[in-house]
């Protein structure tokens, strides 16, 4: 850890929380300091500006949510783990919205702390390297830009030279005075009279090209005789305005060398042109400092285009003038379009935008989105902005960097969606076992009483709080691990039919009617009985809540049917319930996404899917909502080769 990370705020209203784990974080080599409230622990937070905030969710005053969110609008970069305990679940959830690094639950293990902490640091040393890379990106693209400054004065030296020669003409008060003003320039400088005769150069031109004073301003590019072209001086008289051409002239080496040749009037007081000034630049030298320019625009642009992430490069008008590679291969390869148009499929700027903030303050800003790829995919970004300006110093465009960090938020997700699944089940867990414990008193009270009844009656509940516990632990497992499939032949009619005896007994209890509709032809098919028998009675229970919640007269009936086409089997779960609406049915098998409020946890139609998907089926919906919902729950007779278990696997993990 740098020395700017070792300093650590932890909040909490409990004396002895602070105490513990001020001894614990001090052993991890962290610098703590403390508060017993959230008002507190904000008054510290602006003195000591630590990057790492450990704090108790319920506090008296300001909780640990309203202390989250004022550190987060003062200073996003700050890194906040909340303190949960069981049963503030929802709070937890709520912190994750506000971008809380991550929670740990009380009592507080060191390991588990210590991961948190881990990941809290690899997001500040995220944030440093991509800071780095875009202060040396932002560094070069100044020097390329002033070096194509540069080489665009050099090409708009013609345009100068009028300005120029008039300035040297009034300054000198004539010809001589001016020249001699250019006798160190890098280009050869003569002036011409109206009878078209030199009458001053400077010392580089009488070097290379001899003393051509009093000789016609047109012989040294050939041009001798009476039947000659026009040369660019002449034009100049003749038209009163400046010139530019190609020429070819011999240096007194012999060497031929093409040249660049500019032309500038230079009017006397009766604003009539008395002489020319004639500038000729070397064109291969031009032409080196374009080849030059241009290797130098190349390299720019492969460093742009093989960066890796999300380049973009946007007008005042949020209108994207340059993108690289990356970026066109996942947005698409037009620019011209706005930035929240590609990343949002919006029409007006996003909240809180970076690069608006840039163009307002002239600062680099740093802002997380989720945005959409051309295929639809969402994408967790990470954005740093950096203002581009011209050479008067205004801002003029904002370059854009953007690193696809969605992989580390997955991950996080779900390491934080397992810590608050098994924080959910736990109080559930907790009960069976209760449950377990009244079956195993009523087996051992009917032993010593030799009751049969009371040992039967403590037996069955033992089974049943067992049964209960083993799915639940099954669900931790398919979140949590991959699960190979113990699959054999099962009859298709026995098998359905044991499912729909297991549910009847609930479905009466409700006065809703079970209408069994089965394909007596079907044989067999390669299924993992156990679980796939779980995940259809997961969706007749769904069916069973909808029908419950429907508070109209009419009588409830739910549909189980199976049938058969050449290679699936199908499973249909007809109710004529509440039915769902649109965000209902997309978020359907979202993990933790529920529509019954606290009675539902959003895990059993997410297990269920998950597990018809790995038999290489699929789960279709069709609802309406106050009219019922359709669940068709197709799998394959035969199991792709890819899932099954050979027979020896299969037997060693019995």
């Amino acid at each position: 850890m740098k020395g700017m990370d070792k300093k650590i705020l932890l909040v909490d209203d409990e004396e002895g929380i602070r105490k513990v784990l001020g001894i614990s974080l001090s052993d991890m080599g962290y610098d703590v300091v403390t508060a017993e409230n959230g008002e507190e622990a904000l008054s510290i937070f602006r003195k000591t500006s630590p990057q790492i905030v450990l704090t108790d969710i319920k506090m008296p005053g300001m909780d640990g949510v309203a202390l989250l969110r004022r550190i987060k609008e003062e200073s996003p970069d700050t890194e906040v783990i909340m303190i949960t305990g069981h049963g503030d679940m929802e709070l937890a959830i709520k912190s994750l919205k506000y971008e809380a690094t991550d929670f740990v639950v009380k009592p507080i293990n060191d390991d588990i702390l210590e991961i948190a902490l881990k990941r809290a640091h690899e997001k500040i040393d995220m944030r440093r390297k991509i800071k780095d890379y875009t202060e040396n990106l932002e560094t070069m693209v100044k020097e390329q830009s002033a070096r194509l400054i540069e080489v665009e004065r050099l090409a708009a030296v013609g345009q100068a030279i009028e300005g120029l020669s008039s300035a040297i003409w009034n300054f000198a008060g004539g010809y001589e005075g001016g020249i001699q003003y250019f006798n160190e320039m890098p280009c050869l400088v003569a002036i011409h009279n109206s009878d078209l005769k030199i009458v001053a150069a400077n010392q580089l031109y009488k070097e290379r090209l001899g003393d051509k004073i009093g000789q016609n301003s047109c012989e040294i590019y050939g041009n001798k005789t009476s039947g000659r072209p026009e040369c660019s001086v002449e034009k100049t008289f003749r038209t009163g305005k400046g010139q530019r051409s190609q020429e070819k002239i011999k240096y007194l080496s012999g060497e031929e060398v093409p040249v660049i040749v500019h032309t500038a009037p230079i009017r006397g007081k009766d604003n009539e042109v008395e002489l020319v000034l004639e500038i000729s630049a070397d064109a291969t030298e031009v032409k080196r400092l374009r080849e030059e320019l241009e290797a130098t625009r190349q390299r720019y642009k492969q460093l742009f285009d093989e960066a890796p992430c999300y380049i973009t490069v946007q007008d005042k008008n949020f209108n994207v003038t340059e993108a690289n590679r990356q970026f066109k291969d996942d947005f698409g390869g037009e620019t011209g379009f706005k930035c929240f148009e590609i990343y949002k499929q919006r029409q007006t700027t996003c909240p809180n935008c970076p690069v608006e903030k840039t163009f307002k303050d002239g600062k680099s800003h740093q802002a997380e989105m989720v945005v959409t790829s051309k295929t639809g995919e969402q994408i967790n970004v990470l954005i740093w902005t950096a203002p581009i300006k011209n050479a008067a110093g205004e801002i003029t465009q904002v370059m854009e960097m953007s690193t696809n960090i969605t992989q580390i938020r997955k991950l996080e997700d779900h390491l934080s969606s397992l810590g608050l699944l098994i924080g959910s089940i736990s109080h559930g867990i907790k009960g069976l076992l209760t449950g377990l414990d009244g079956g195993m008193y009523l087996v051992e009270s009917g032993f010593s009483k030799e009751n049969r009844e009371q040992v039967k009656e403590g037996w069955d509940i033992i089974k049943l709080m067992a049964g209960r516990i083993r799915g639940m632990v099954l669900d931790i497992l398919y979140y949590a691990k991959h699960r190979d499939l113990k699959w054999e032949e099962v009859d298709v009619l026995s098998f359905a039919e044991d499912v729909a005896a297991t549910i009847e007994p609930k479905i009466r209890i409700q006065n809703i009617e079970l209408i069994r509709k089965f394909d007596p032809s079907m044989g067999e098919f390669e299924v993992d009985p156990g679980i796939v028998r779980s995940a259809l009675i997961n969706i007749l229970e769904n069916a069973i809540d909808a029908c419950t919640e429907d508070k109209s007269e009419r009588a409830h009936k739910i549909t189980f049917g199976v049938m058969q086409d050449k290679n699936h089997i199908i499973f249909d779960v007809y109710d004529n319930g509440t039915g769902m609406d649109k965000e209902t049915k997309d978020n359907l098998f979202t993990l933790f996404f529920s529509s019954k409020g606290s009675k539902g946890t959003g895990l059993g139609l997410f297990i269920s899917n998950r597990i018809i998907q790995q038999h290489g089926g699929v789960i279709t919906v069709e609802t309406e909502l106050g009219k019922g919902s359709h669940f068709s729950i197709i799998l394959p007779k035969l199991l792709p080769e890819s899932v099954k278990v050979p027979i020896i696997e299969k037997e060693q993990n019995v």
